[in-house]
């Protein structure tokens, strides 16, 4: 009765790395994976207790979980470096955050377009960090961690292009935080301390510098889907979901390179059965 297949143990594909999927190998949390739930469980416990108790607003909540869960994760880091070196413990650290990064735009376009919040309001789960000179320090932080990756051998077409995309989105947010900046000093010049100019229109989408800028008007640039007529919320929800694609695929081509990552990975079998002969008395 198919005794020639090997029997796994119910979830064991949890713990098994396919072959075709090096960004699986990479991620999965191996033996860490008891410590990851357990952190998760513990940050939704503390998030409810600080939300229900306390009435705390949702981002706190969120920085809970993320706090709850940073330790375990430099747990992992740590394991990615002793294993595989410094660029693919970089990989491992850019995929994850900007993994998370992710959720957090889609969270902002499912408020906006979804529930139909005003953009004012749709600020993700983590609202605070959704200020001027965090888009600013991050979106450098992201390229030199990319620079970073590239000069340690994650070189292909992908990483290029994904170099190309995260200079280019930070050049953006340069832009918006000079703008940000020199509109709060003309309102401190007029005495006026309690007015925010943030969700200020950058370089593109609209009513950005491309879409006012004179040699634009009547161009093909002005035809191209959302380059001068995007709302801010869309233009960088794609800017983060071209970064987060290219950074994916770049990582896959590279992992494929490397022995750790392309050898197959065979599952545990279960012990075989003794033959008839073995079980005869004697």
């Amino acid at each position: 009765m198919n005794q020639g297949v090997p029997l796994q143990r119910p979830g064991a594909w949890l713990m098994t790395r396919p072959a075709g999927w090096p960004l699986w190998r990479l991620l999965h949390p191996r033996e860490l994976t008891s410590a990851v739930l357990l952190s998760l469980a513990v940050g939704l416990g503390l998030s409810l207790l600080v939300t229900w108790l306390w009435a705390a607003p949702l981002w706190t909540a969120t920085l809970v979980v993320l706090l709850a869960l940073l330790p375990v994760g430099i747990r992992k880091w740590r394991q990615d470096l002793r294993a595989h070196g410094e660029t693919v413990m970089w990989l491992s650290v850019l995929l994850t955050v900007q993994g998370v990064h992710t959720v957090e735009h889609l969270a902002q376009w499912v408020q906006y377009h979804v529930l139909l919040w005003p953009s004012r309001e749709a600020n993700g789960l983590l609202s605070p960090a959704n200020a001027e000179w965090v888009h600013f320090t991050w979106n450098w932080l992201v390229l030199l961690v990319v620079v970073t990756l590239l000069v340690g051998g994650m070189r292909n077409p992908w990483v290029w292009l994904l170099l190309a995309v995260a200079f280019a989105h930070a050049v953006e947010h340069s832009y918006t935080f000079i703008r940000y900046q020199l509109i709060l000093g003309e309102l401190r010049g007029l005495g006026v301390v309690d007015v925010s100019a943030q969700g200020l229109p950058g370089i593109l989408g609209r009513d950005g510098l491309l879409a006012r800028s004179e040699w634009a008007r009547g161009t093909f640039l002005c035809s191209l889907p959302g380059l001068t007529t995007a709302t801010r919320l869309d233009l960088h929800f794609w800017w983060n979901a071209l970064e987060i694609g290219l950074l994916a695929v770049g990582g896959h081509v590279f992992l494929r390179r490397l022995p750790t990552f392309s050898a197959p990975a065979e599952a545990p079998a279960a012990p075989s059965k003794p033959r008839a002969e073995e079980r005869r008395p004697s």
